[in-house]
């Protein structure tokens, strides 16, 4: 495997980590990139820029697309490819309104009609700002599923879920909100800002700290991302890690009628997320484009200053990282744990520790960081697996960190 990019001394476990995932776990095309202390340690890629297999338009290498070109090609992945991280991208687009909060902008315990008068209708006149980040505002469904085209307008979202009755009382539990989640940010950081959230996340985060990470992809920028696609999970080989309940959250989204199968379902027919109309949306629960370095440096500044940039005051990362949410998960069937905007360590998502914060895509992507280490983490693919959280090529990775970072009679 001709893996391209830079390991400094004592991450070689990393890059070991890194050449096995294309070797045994089915790897076409990725990147990963870890900080320490806000300085780069890590920054690896390797394989094709797109899925060079059947993907989600049903092509093969060499079909050929309506314009004449090749409609998927077997292109290296180059040093600035990025790819679209689906819910890794709630992270990013969490920082947003704890930003907001920093600023004295938002009232985390402000009913969210306080800001979107709108939405305190049909028994969501008690939810809070915070209820929405830590996925405790009851609504993950919607009666009707929004089109595709809907989904991107930036108004039908928010219209709906301002409609909307909640499945259970706001702040009572909670259920992964994987597709409303987009809606709820997008509108509350346009009432409060007035500029939409993929602008704000331009400005404020991704310009001064130098990110290649984009919430609504400018169409300069197209030429530089890759073509995703499904990948089936290879058969198990020894000492491969397995993270699987006793009922799988595919085994729940395979039942019509289960709050599983609305939530990801809010969406009908699925989106093509190779479309250029849907990469061009401003989707903070789902449509982030990223390379692997711009997670990781996003995290690290989150955490810590990087080249003289700070994201959170120590009071933010607090909020960020302190537990919300915990236990069962009334989408993801599996026990969770959020706090603000983040997911948390554990079980349902592995990261290097107990302090550790972040957030998985669905099939593969994952940014987090990890204060007492000072370790901040990305990682990208063009190769979606079925899995929503424990990818088993991310947590290679991460154990590989953990690896790197421990002292002998520490790694595990």
């Amino acid at each position: 495997m001709d893996v391209q990019g830079t390991v400094e001394a004592g991450f070689e476990p990393v890059r070991d980590a890194f050449v096995r995932n294309f070797e045994r776990l089915g790897e076409q095309g990725a990147a990963v990139a870890v900080y320490r202390d806000g300085r780069k340690v890590v920054d690896l890629w390797a394989g094709t820029r797109d899925l060079t297999g059947r993907d989600l338009t049903g092509q093969e290498p060499g079909d050929r697309g309506a314009d004449g070109t090749d409609g998927v090609d077997a292109a290296p992945w180059a040093v600035d490819t990025a790819q679209i991280v689906r819910s890794a991208t709630k992270g990013v687009a969490a920082a947003v309104p704890l930003l907001l909060h920093q600023r004295g902008q938002i009232d985390l315990d402000a009913p969210v009609g306080t800001y979107w008068p709108e939405f305190k209708s049909a028994g969501k006149e008690r939810v809070l700002v915070r209820h929405i980040l830590s996925h405790r505002a009851g609504v993950p469904v919607l009666d009707r599923p929004l089109t595709p085209a809907e989904a991107i307008d930036g108004e039908s979202g928010a219209r709906a879920l301002a409609a909307q009755r909640p499945e259970w009382e706001p702040g009572t539990d909670h259920g992964y909100h994987a597709h409303t989640y987009s809606w709820l940010i997008a509108e509350l950081v346009r009432r409060v800002t007035g500029r939409g959230v993929g602008r704000w996340i331009a400005e404020e985060i991704a310009r001064p700290l130098g990110l290649d990470f984009w919430v609504g992809l400018p169409a300069e920028e197209a030429h530089r991302v890759g073509r995703i696609g499904p990948v089936e999970e290879p058969t198990a080989v020894g000492g491969a890690l397995r993270l699987r309940p006793k009922r799988s959250v595919s085994e729940a989204y395979r039942d019509a009628e289960s709050l599983t199968r609305r939530a990801f379902g809010v969406i009908e027919p699925r989106p093509d997320e190779n479309d250029p109309a849907y990469r061009a949306a401003e989707l903070p629960a789902s449509g982030g484009i990223s390379t692997a370095r711009a997670l990781a440096r996003c995290y690290a500044a989150m955490i810590g200053p990087v080249d003289g940039h700070r994201l959170f005051a120590p009071a933010t990362l607090t909020l960020a990282r302190t537990e919300e949410s915990a236990g069962p998960d009334r989408v993801l069937v599996v026990a969770t744990r959020f706090g603000l905007g983040f997911m948390l360590h554990g079980p349902a998502a592995p990261l290097l520790g107990p302090g550790s914060f972040g957030h998985p895509g669905r099939g593969g992507s994952l940014g987090f960081a990890d204060p007492e280490s000072g370790i901040a983490m990305g990682y990208v693919t063009n190769g979606m697996r079925k899995g929503v959280t424990a990818d088993p090529r991310a947590q290679a990775l991460v154990r590989a960190v953990r690896t790197a970072t421990s002292s002998p009679d520490e790694a595990i």
